[in-house]
């Protein structure tokens, strides 16, 4: 079974004695449903799962229940010997989004006390908005990824005494040795084909063949658009446009999406794709990097929306499209392939999953930094430069960015496929693979 940082985190909610209701949010086939169901029966005597897409799609049980009563009374049809006591009997709600009227019950089923309750779904920042009643007060919720890096390490057979060991020496800004450093960007480069889908990393493990993994992301992807395309059916389709430009997007200079590209009109705006933007972000299946010309601590208040970057949600997705079944782009650094793209589409998952929020530094003189995050222990910003090639320490953007006084930046970082830690003038020199600890 693979490693998830986030069961750690589930466990010790459910076991808390907390009453609120706890909701894993995230894209479909990170393993949302996999990892509650392996808690569920770790936990629990009595697991119940129930399906609510299924359902909508099926009998449709659940579409009238508004009372607490109807609700355990259609529970009970399906699992009624194991409707025990709460300590006992956990009840798994998957996909509640299917049936937005449920989480407004969840305020009632809490209040009433009789079982544990724990939810799962995609698009909920989305169905909250649209519901009449937020049972505030009443969830909780968590946001779950791919698997980043770190587990990946996991998957491939590392343990949590070689992980700290490499923390340790990220923590104190020290290179490893040679051998491990070829061995960890060895198989940082697997995870850039591989990513982070659990069906795609167990493919991996399984038989390491590179067609039947991108098979599966292929499958995910047509997954993903498939559900924009039903939930965008009114609007001519413009979220799986929007999408499926991604990856062309990204291959471009300035990798920000174009709004005239979207309909092939000119004098369009981030507002008139509000909805479109709002289902990509929220659904899980992009993560948006906004722009910010002059920082500011904290950055949320300096961000603007109309330079906006979208990147696909697994870097593996992205690699599979960019390269589909050829390896040799990125295992043998192939000189006449820029690996931009990727390396700053697998920065923003690691980010994303370890709870950062994502912008970048765009200013018509200064020129653009890949990525700023918080840096809470100095209240300034953080930039980050992402380098894939061999020329890592040319980097203008970032010199004119510390050199403004105005911003009160210390330090900036440089990512690349170096081995060596070191600074000099203000920039740190680090591995990629070291962006695990961020």
């Amino acid at each position: 079974m693979l490693f998830r940082k986030i069961e750690k985190k589930i466990e010790s909610h459910l076991l808390s004695g907390s009453d609120k209701v706890l909701i894993v949010d995230g894209a479909r086939q990170v393993g949302k449903s996999y990892i509650i169901r392996h808690i569920g029966n770790k936990l629990f005597r009595n697991y119940i799962e129930i399906n609510l897409q299924e359902d909508l799609s099926g009998n449709k049980n659940f579409e009238k229940v508004r009372t607490v009563t109807d609700f355990y009374l259609q529970v009970s049809m399906i699992a009624g010997d194991r409707m025990k006591e709460k300590q006992n009997t956990l009840i798994f709600l998957d996909e509640i989004q299917a049936y937005p009227h449920l989480l407004t019950l969840l305020k009632f089923l809490r209040q009433d006390d009789r079982f544990t309750y724990i939810c799962s779904g995609s698009l909920l920042g989305i169905t909250l908005a649209k519901t009449s009643s937020i049972p505030m007060g009443s969830i909780t919720t968590m946001q779950m990824y791919p698997l980043d890096f770190e587990e990946f390490l996991y998957a491939n057979g590392f343990n949590a005494f070689a992980v700290s060991a490499l923390r340790e020496k990220f923590l104190r800004r020290e290179e490893v040795d040679e051998s491990t450093h070829r061995t960890v960007l060895d198989l940082f480069k697997k995870y850039l084909l591989v990513g982070g889908l659990p069906d795609a990393v167990n493919s991996y493990l399984a038989d390491h063949n590179i067609v039947n993994i991108r098979a599966i992301q292929k499958e995910v992807r047509d997954f993903y658009a498939a559900d924009a395309s039903k939930y965008d059916k009114e609007n001519n389709l413009k979220i799986r446009r929007i999408y499926d430009m991604i990856p062309s997007v990204l291959e471009n200079k300035k990798k920000r999406i174009v709004f005239k590209d979207i309909d092939g009109k000119k004098g369009k705006t981030f507002a008139q794709y509000q909805d479109e933007f709002d289902y990509l972000i929220h659904s899980g299946i992009a993560l948006e990097v906004k722009a910010i010309s002059t920082p500011v601590f904290p950055l949320i208040e300096s961000s603007e929306k109309n330079l906006l970057k979208l990147y696909l949600n697994d870097v593996g997705i992205l690699t599979g499209i960019l390269y589909e079944n050829n390896i040799r782009a990125i295992m043998d650094d192939e000189q006449s392939i820029n690996l931009g793209s990727v390396y700053e589409s697998v920065v923003a998952s690691e980010l994303k999953a370890h709870g950062k929020n994502l912008f970048y530094y765009d200013n018509r003189s200064n020129g653009e930094v890949d990525y700023l995050i918080d840096d809470y222990d100095s209240l300034s910003a953080l930039p980050l430069e992402i380098k894939s090639g061999k020329d890592y320490t040319v980097h203008s953007a970032l010199n004119k960015f510390l050199a403004n006084e105005d911003y009160h930046v210390k330090k900036g970082c440089v990512l690349s496929n170096e081995r060596k830690v070191y600074e000099k003038n203000n920039v740190i020199y680090m591995p990629i693979y070291y962006i695990m600890f961020f």
